[in-house]
């Protein structure tokens, strides 16, 4: 039990510290009692800037995981749905929402509207989406076939830059809108769509009989995360979220969940006790006034695994593979900075 006395015998000098400058986003949802989330509801199929599938049930419970931390076990987020990423950036630049979940990461976006983003909470990638009888199992063996892309997007130069290269003669078909693209393979008109996973997931999902079980090949054309975004000038509020993020990995990797969060105080490890709040260091310097405040995230959310397999998963109608979003134990992207 050395460690844990280390821990509670640092705890006094930190109490002793100077507590960081009141946060005005902070107070505001403390004000109002419950935290305004932004999220990207389904995209406008006529909308060629969101690329990405629907990650709105990700989304929320994030937005869930930032209001447990700033407001306790208790907390109520208001979600704010947006028809596209554009006007969620707005709406959080206007203050119209406290922080807005899932948004590509761009530094135009950045620039423009005086936003900054936290780590990602999905890593998705532009893929390829074949007729399970083509026999493709790399971009290579799509030689020949009719790939098809919607017009005028990143998605449909990338594919280009990735095949002409290389010399992979695809015979790319362009599309003015997702949904006839989906429907496109689906009649088999498409040998196979470039799209990212995310997109690719709910196409097979919603034509689950025509080409549920198409092949999705290994090759990844480029990669696109999404992360939190909070406005700038408030580091304390960034700083909150971004270590909502980091506790929820931090947590898979530790192996704590909702079900055990309350019986780990027991542990001898220092990164759990740490991420438990046995030290109060982090409720510090955060300026959270529960020094478990991770514990109660984590008890109402469960960690970053857990929610990622009933949103995205297994346990959802995607059932999306982990994939790029494993642990960096697991070979993943998905890697915490210290809670501590």
């Amino acid at each position: 039990m050395l460690t844990r006395a280390l821990l509670m015998a640092s705890a006094a000098a930190l109490w002793a510290a100077p507590a960081m400058a009141d946060s005005p986003t902070l107070n505001k949802v403390r004000a109002a009692g419950t935290l305004k989330c932004g999220v990207v509801s389904t995209p406008e199929d006529w909308n060629k800037d969101d690329l990405h599938g629907t990650l709105a049930p990700l989304s929320i419970e994030m937005c869930k995981a930032v209001s447990v931390a700033a407001l306790g076990a208790k907390a109520a987020a208001t979600i704010v749905s947006y028809p596209s990423e554009l006007a969620a950036e707005e709406g959080l630049s206007k203050g119209d929402v406290d922080v807005g979940m899932g948004l590509s990461v761009g530094v135009t976006a950045m620039w423009h509207w005086s936003i900054a983003f936290g780590p990602p909470i999905f890593y998705d990638a532009q893929g390829v989406v074949v007729r399970r009888d083509a026999n493709a199992h790399k971009l290579a063996d799509l030689s020949g076939m009719n790939v098809c892309v919607v017009n005028g997007t990143d998605n449909e130069a990338i594919l280009q830059a990735r095949t002409i290269p290389k010399g992979i003669p695809i015979n790319p078909l362009s599309f003015q809108e997702e949904g006839e693209m989906d429907d496109g393979l689906a009649v088999r008109h498409c040998d196979a769509i470039s799209a990212m996973l995310s997109r690719i997931a709910q196409i097979k999902a919603a034509y689950g009989q025509q080409i549920g079980n198409d092949t999705v090949l290994p090759d990844m054309l480029t990669l696109s995360p999404v992360a939190p975004a909070y406005r700038q000038g408030d580091a304390q509020w960034g700083m909150i979220v971004d270590w909502t993020i980091h506790s929820l990995v931090q947590a898979e990797a530790s192996g704590i969940t909702r079900a055990n969060v309350g019986s780990m105080e027991t542990s001898d490890d220092p990164i759990v006790l740490r991420l438990l709040g046995l030290d109060w260091a982090t409720s510090r310097a955060l300026g959270l006034e529960a020094h478990d405040w991770a514990a109660q995230v984590i008890a109402v959310v469960g960690n970053y695994g857990e929610i990622y397999e009933r949103t995205l998963g297994e346990q959802s109608d995607l059932r999306m593979p982990r994939g790029l979003n494993r642990l960096w134990l697991d070979g993943g992207l998905m890697h915490p900075l210290p809670v501590q």
